[in-house]
């Protein structure tokens, strides 16, 4: 597993009502583990609960694309890097990499995060002192390798 650079979650476990039929975890909870880790990101940002209850903001995804790579099982447990790829006054890009605690890749997720006032509820720049958080984190993320996967396409490779 890679140094924790830029930011990694602590662990989360598979929970049994994610297991499907196939014996191991469902689709769609790679997008769960993935979103509760990126929560910890988030609340380094400024983002979260006390966020929304002080100011009436909060985040939304646009947009989320999840890679499988590996199959997660029962009582595995898992922590996720989060690396904050791109950002502008109004949203952020993200890149994260779920990693089992042996330490091999199970999956990836790359997202487009949007910052929204919840009285519209619409899209709205993110105040001054929140804005100054997420640039720092990409300031420190841009000094990393870009991740492989980021920009991923799906589709049929033909020779």
């Amino acid at each position: 597993m890679p140094d924790p650079v830029p930011f990694f979650s602590a662990f989360h476990s598979v929970e049994e009502g994610w297991i499907d039929f196939n014996g191991h975890m469902n689709m769609g909870y790679y997008t769960v583990l993935l979103d509760r880790c990126a929560d910890e990101a988030f609340a380094e940002m400024g983002f979260g609960p006390e966020y929304v209850a002080a100011r009436n903001h909060t985040t939304f995804t646009a947009e989320f694309h999840v890679r499988y790579l590996r199959e997660l099982k029962l009582g595995d447990r898992v922590r996720s890097s989060f690396h904050l790829l791109d950002h502008d006054a109004k949203r952020f890009h993200s890149f994260q990499e779920l990693y089992h605690e042996d330490g091999w890749l199970a999956a990836t997720g790359e997202g487009m995060t949007l910052h929204v006032d919840l009285s519209g509820p619409r899209v709205v720049a993110m105040p001054a002192d929140v804005l100054s958080r997420v640039r720092s984190m990409a300031a420190a993320h841009a000094r990393l390798p870009r991740p492989e996967g980021v920009g991923s396409r799906i589709g049929i490779r033909r020779a």
